[in-house]
């Protein structure tokens, strides 16, 4: 096996196991071959595949080899900056289709972050990292880093939120042509405001020691929900708050869908929080969460979506939530797919092959708004951010996860 290839196995899978840094599909690596080809002289680079997770990479799928010149020359491109939106991702996607060796048709196409992977030094991991996002995702987070990593002798950078892809790599072009200016080498970290962290470095065990690094040194400053105990729920009760938010969706959207229960320490702990309401209210945090839960978990109190005459059997108005569901609708909202009922749990609405993935994002959202709420503040991307990532993604991808 090429050596590129074997380290990208080897940090994909190392990271992609742990839930706390990278949840779902998310997430992407990167090895750039240090060899010249003695066909072609060209440098190439192993990224992972889009759509694919990095716990599941191995030698026969899960990662594209790719033409190092032809994705900068993406970058360099002026003519790409001047597209509208649309046509520009087309022909950015396109390009990057184009750059893959070989180009085989019908193959997973290589990430969509492949361009900013190709700007940093040997070995590239970016991630999710709960303990992380809980920094990027508050109002004062750039500043509360800024001193918890003041003793490096070449500091991290802060990246605003931009966008995905190519308009991304463009940003962090610009951020690493001045730190190499300034130190005469690329940052080893970069934190990423509303979307997570990436490091670099040039092996495989130095990128994911400082991985570990950056996680500690993040995780060392918070908060720690404190676990709660889950106190048992009679399958009636979840069979039938299942039945009634099937319900509420047929009635806000004519369709029929699947519903899916999970209940943990962390979802237990955030319900029982004066705040929690108020955190889940304040928007969407992270392109992932749009991606896979459209947004954050309905909260569904008891005492306000209950009947009142069977409040005691926690039976739900479905008429409640339909009513909350057509809202949505009505002024052009996700629809969420997610319901946090206060005392029971997580439901979920949509295939029983995406409600695992969608859990995972959700609960990782809730760590991360509790202790985003204690830095300061919660801060959630703007509607122009959301109508970028809903445009990103395909419309296929998106009925996927809504169980369509």
């Amino acid at each position: 096996m090429n050596s590129a290839l074997k380290d990208l196995i080897k940090i994909s899978n190392a990271t992609g196991r742990d839930v706390a840094l990278v949840q779902a599909g998310g997430g992407n690596t990167s090895v750039k071959d240090d060899r010249r080809q003695t066909t072609d002289d060209r440098r190439y680079m192993y990224i992972k595949a889009s759509g694919t997770a990095l716990k599941n990479m191995s030698v026969k799928k899960g990662w594209r080899k790719l033409r190092l010149d032809v994705v900068l020359s993406i970058i360099e491109d002026k003519s790409i900056a001047r597209l509208g939106t649309q046509a520009r991702e087309t022909e950015v996607n396109n390009r990057l289709l184009l750059a893959c060796a070989p180009p085989r048709r019908g193959q997973a196409r290589p990430s969509l972050e492949s361009h900013f992977h190709a700007l940093l030094d040997k070995c590239v991991v970016h991630l999710h990292p709960q303990v992380v996002l809980a920094y990027t995702c508050a109002k004062n987070g750039r500043e509360k880093l800024k001193k918890l990593f003041k003793n490096e002798k070449f500091p991290p950078v802060w990246v605003p939120y931009v966008g995905l892809g190519y308009m991304l790599a463009k940003k962090i072009k610009i951020i690493t042509s001045d730190y190499k200016n300034r130190y005469g080498r690329n940052p080893a970290i970069i934190f990423l405001q509303n979307h997570g962290l990436a490091v670099t470095a040039n092996s495989a065990n130095a990128v994911l020691l400082l991985v570990r690094r950056v996680v500690e040194t993040c995780n060392g400053k918070l908060k720690q929900l404190k676990p709660s105990k889950i106190r048992p729920v009679s399958n009636q009760t979840i069979t039938d708050i299942k039945l009634c938010i099937r319900r509420a969706f047929f009635e806000a959207t004519g369709r029929h869908t699947s519903m899916s229960y999970f209940c943990n320490e962390t979802i237990a702990a955030f319900w029982r929080q004066i705040d929690a309401r108020k955190m889940l209210s304040s928007g969407v945090l992270t392109p992932d969460e749009l991606l896979y839960a459209n947004g954050p978990a309905m909260w569904v109190d008891n005492g306000s979506t209950c009947s009142p005459s069977r409040a005691k059997s926690r039976e739900c108005n479905s008429t409640a939530i339909a009513a909350r569901l057509n809202s949505q609708i009505k002024n052009g909202l996700n629809l969420s797919i997610a319901f946090l009922v206060k005392g029971v749990g997580l439901f979920v609405a949509g295939s029983e092959k995406i409600a695992p993935a969608v859990s995972e994002i959700v609960t990782s959202s809730l760590f991360i708004r509790t202790n985003a709420f204690r830095l300061g503040g919660i801060r959630g991307l703007n509607k122009r951010q959301q109508n970028f990532i809903k445009q990103w993604e395909t419309d296929a991808f998106r009925r996927k996860l809504a169980g369509g």
